[in-house]
């Protein structure tokens, strides 16, 4: 098979043999599910010959190599984005050939190509590097994930939340909730690694995988460098951003904080308690330590180090301080904070909130020439979107009505650009419908004549309180499997 930055063909040594449409997708994912929860079960009971051979026995399958072609080339988002040699596979007859050569190829001799480095800006006007593997390494990166995370699944702290299956950003943010509730737990460490993905020991996680069948491959992924503006840089630590297998290998380097700190829990009937004289939430390489006494959480440097140390990192100047609970604090976009009332509250970031006004501002701006039509299309996934983050910030309905009236006076100014030689009430016959359907009431709703479609306000999408996920539950565990599906519908109690 050839990859070249030309070319986005692959020619297979064989004539074609696999007819991407017939294949029993349902069978596979059963098998590659079947295959990690008994990964899962034999890491949780700490089998490791047993793990090694399911590993072993998962890479090898023909599910697992279909199942990560699907996803690399169909699913993920960067599916139409080619690494260095140029190479996609954009249509079910690339996957088939894909796969026809792939099944005939020793995943153990592979020699991954460097990641192609990419850049993205960052709102503090830095920009975050991104390294973008070829296809090829994509699938192998992704079969090696399937195979590594359930094994690790087992061990992972139940505070940490980023880039895990069945977990999200808000588990996190009710986590710092329940911290921070009772006022006790009041002096807040916010925690910020530098350069956290550039700076990882590859030795240090290396040896966490020593076990790993393919722990050679994971060797030569960490160190295949990357081309930026043409120019090969070599990889002596770091993990890409981009990388399938990257933000996997980052939870392993950063787990043992709770160790570190001490923390331990006590189940009871309902729940599981935590004890020591720490509070951690952490999601990726953002991370809060909290403690009730300022004392305790000004040694939180020194109890670190070690930590920090051997895992090749250190604490950004920048976005690491100590805060009380009274001055507030922000993580993930909200607000945290306990005012005079004795309430503590979250609500959306002044952060969160200035970014949302400027991507509005931008969508209007970018929309001066079109039709109502066109804004409300743009406008729509935003407010949606947005809304639906928010909403479980239980105190932020003011700021969503903020939002809606600052949505309202751009309009305004756009219809009037738009008509610049009409009456306002002709304006508001033409562009504004009632809507009263038992939930919305309003008389002024943004609508496009021609389609009649509608622009939402964000004050519709009511506050809900998030479940947070139990303890370290993992949809890799069989025994919990109506737990997380029961959860894709309950994972919220409505306030309204």
């Amino acid at each position: 098979m050839s990859f070249t930055p030309n070319s986005n063909i692959c020619e297979p040594a064989k004539p074609i043999t696999t007819d991407w449409k017939s294949i029993k997708w349902n069978k596979v994912y059963r098998y590659v599910t079947s295959l990690q929860r008994r990964i899962y079960r034999a890491s949780r009971n700490n089998d490791r010959k047993k793990v090694r051979d399911l590993q072993r026995q998962l890479m090898r399958s023909d599910s697992a190599l279909l199942t990560a072609i699907k996803r690399v080339t169909q699913v993920n988002k960067g599916k139409y984005t080619p690494g260095i040699d140029g190479f996609k596979a954009t249509s079910d007859k690339a996957r088939e050939e894909l796969y026809d050569i792939l099944k005939c190829m020793k995943m153990k001799l592979h020699r991954p190509k460097p990641a192609l480095r990419k850049y993205i800006p960052k709102k503090n006007g830095k920009s975050r590097s991104l390294g973008i593997p070829t296809i090829k390494d994509r699938i192998y990166q992704e079969i090696i994930r399937m195979a590594l995370e359930p094994a690790w699944e087992a061990k992972f702290e139940p505070t940490s939340n980023g880039f895990r299956p069945g977990r999200r950003q808000h588990d996190s943010v009710r986590r710092n909730y329940y911290n921070i509730q009772s006022g006790q737990w009041c002096w807040i460490f916010e925690g910020d690694f530098q350069s956290c993905f550039d700076t990882l020991s590859h030795e240090f996680i290396l040896n966490q995988i020593r076990d790993f069948p393919h722990y050679t491959l994971v060797k030569r992924f960490l160190e295949a460098g990357y081309v930026d503006n043409g120019v090969f840089h070599e990889t002596s630590q770091g993990t890409p951003q981009g990388g399938l297998l990257s933000p996997l290998l980052a939870n392993i380097a950063l787990h043992g904080m709770e160790k570190t700190l001490g923390i331990s829990y006590k189940e009871s009937p309902s729940r599981f308690i935590p004890k020591g004289k720490y509070r951690v939430s952490r999601f990726a390489d953002d991370f809060l330590i909290f403690a009730k006494t300022k004392e305790d959480i000004e040694v939180v440097p020194k109890l670190l180090e070690t930590y920090l140390k051997e895992r090749g990192l250190i604490l950004s100047e920048e976005k690491t301080k100590i805060t009380h609970l009274s001055e507030g604090f922000n993580f993930l976009g909200f607000n945290f904070k306990r005012y005079k009332d004795g309430i503590s509250r979250i609500r959306p970031s002044k952060d969160s909130l200035k970014k949302f006004k400027e991507e509005v501002d931008y969508i209007f701006k970018s929309s001066y020439g079109h039709n109502v039509g066109v804004l409300i299309h743009r406008l729509n996934p935003l407010i949606r979107g947005t809304a639906n983050y928010w909403r479980y910030a239980i105190y932020g309905i003011k700021d969503l009505s903020k939002m809606d009236n600052y949505i309202w006076n751009k309009t305004f100014n756009f219809l009037n650009r738009l008509h610049s030689n009409k009456s306002w009430k002709w304006i508001k016959n033409k562009y504004f419908t009632s809507k009263n359907d038992g939930i919305h009431h309003s008389n002024w709703i943004l609508t496009d004549p021609l389609t009649g479609d509608t622009l939402d306000k964000m004050s519709w999408y009511t506050p809900r309180k998030y479940i947070m996920i139990k303890h370290d539950y993992s949809p890799y565990d069989g025994d919990k499997k109506e737990y997380f599906e029961s959860r894709k519908h309950k994972f919220y109690i409505s306030t309204r």
